[in-house]
């Protein structure tokens, strides 16, 4: 890969940066609740994997259509569901391993805070401690980790007040 002023490039072109994406962009309000705290959740973990962000978002606007938002939902969902799911928004190359990424994640997320992102947030001294907790789920690395995060800022910073 050839270099262009500091950025990789394929193919002679400049790599374009990925969009920011906001909650609000959604109609979402992180700070209301686990309700949109897990749709951003969901939403967050889709962009946070190596595909288009608008394939991300479509696929997202899929799973809130077939009302798989919340983390029970998405676990009861048969794999093969998913998977359709997934190739309907055009997650073709990770369909397989995102489904169940997604149901292992699910799983971890009942088991050790009720299905509950806000009370791993409470659970949690910091955002440092936050950011580890999110990332002991399956298939949450930093990048998922960082794009959740930008959302939940203002709830550190009212702990402050």
């Amino acid at each position: 890969m050839a270099k262009h002023e500091g950025k990789k490039t394929t193919r002679g072109r400049a790599k374009k940066p990925k969009p920011v994406h906001y909650a609000e962009d959604f109609g979402l309000d992180v700070t209301s609740g686990d309700d949109d705290m897990f749709r951003w959740f969901l939403l967050s973990y889709l962009f946070g994997k190596p595909i288009q962000s608008a394939v991300a978002a479509q696929t997202w606007k899929l799973f809130m259509a077939r009302q798989l938002d919340t983390p029970w939902a998405i676990l009861d969902t048969p794999h093969r569901t998913l998977v359709r799911l997934l190739d309907e928004g055009k997650y073709t190359r990770y369909d397989e391993t995102t489904a169940r990424a997604l149901h292992t994640s699910m799983n971890q997320l009942i088991r050790d805070y009720e299905g509950s992102l806000m009370l791993m947030y409470e659970s949690s001294m910091d955002e440092e401690e936050f950011s580890k907790r999110l990332q002991e789920l399956y298939g949450v690395g930093p990048k998922t980790a960082e794009i959740f995060m930008r959302e939940t800022q203002e709830l550190f910073a009212r702990r402050v007040e």
